[in-house]
């Protein structure tokens, strides 16, 4: 273990729980304070959710709502709970390419020299980026019910996307630790896009995964978008919950139990 390491264990030993959270409180004030100057940064959840929806909705509606036994009215009810799912996963990116540009930019430097617990700095750009998610969301459903989605289940709504900031969380640490890694915010995009491709499209978020090739419903089964867009589905429009929700948890706890510890450990080691 080097001789940073044991200083920096050392000074985060010796900062309270209450101190952790005044840190990360100021640390999150910060970032909003970054996003109200740079309000561009916002572009991607505010539309994203609208191109997408749009898209999956007119472009694939009709022939996959026909799948349904219904039309572009039942893929409405079946996708949007999906799009949450995919909302969780594809903005959790951002936490890493912002880490990695903090650090090219001297700011971790900065972060770093000061007498502040180091998990702070990462649970605070969590917390924003969690934010930011909760923000694309609230668009997300504003357009579905623009486009016809019909929500009969308020709870159901709400227990979806505190399942689906649950697992976002989670994908977060992996991203954060990719961008303590990686070199750049372009790494950390690259590498990022070919985790999310497959996991998205080889989930059940766009379309039952009943007529896929049985290796790659053999995938679905163990993709953890597919449990959390199930869940979502269950929840906000009926159907079975339990296993789905179960899983999905699972997952989120111990993405988070392993990369956790290694992201906080990379970004106390990086030189």
């Amino acid at each position: 273990m080097s001789a940073v390491t044991v200083n920096d264990a050392a000074a985060d030993a010796r900062i309270t729980l209450r101190g952790h959270l005044r840190h990360t409180g100021a640390l999150i004030r910060r970032n909003l304070l970054w996003i109200r100057k740079d309000p561009e940064s916002m572009a991607d959840a505010l539309l994203m959710p609208v191109i997408f929806t749009l898209l999956f909705v007119f472009v694939f509606g009709g022939s996959i709502g026909q799948a349904l036994g219904g039309g572009q009215d039942r893929y409405v009810q079946y996708v949007i709970p999906g799009m949450i799912a995919m909302m969780s996963m594809t903005l959790s990116q951002g936490v890493g390419t912002g880490f990695s540009q903090d650090f090219n930019s001297g700011v971790m430097d900065r972060f770093r020299s000061l007498p502040i617990g180091r998990g702070s700095v990462l649970f605070a750009k969590i917390s924003v980026e969690l934010l930011r998610m909760l923000f694309a969301t609230a668009v997300l459903m504003i357009v579905a019910v623009s486009v016809g989605f019909e929500i009969t289940n308020w709870p159901g709504l709400f227990a979806t996307v505190a399942l689906s900031t649950a697992f976002a969380s989670s994908i977060m640490w992996v991203f954060l630790t990719l961008g303590v890694m990686l070199k750049n915010a372009q790494s950390v995009q690259a590498m990022g896009f070919l985790v999310l491709f497959p996991l998205q499209f080889g989930s059940s978020i766009f379309a039952p995964t009943t007529s896929m090739p049985g290796w790659l419903q053999a995938f679905t089964d163990y993709n953890p978008l597919s449990t959390l867009a199930d869940a979502a589905r269950g929840l906000m429009v009926g159907g079975p919950v339990a296993h789905d929700l179960w899983v999905t948890l699972g997952w989120s706890v111990a993405i988070t139990a392993v990369m956790a510890p290694v992201a906080i450990h990379k970004f106390r080691t990086k030189s």
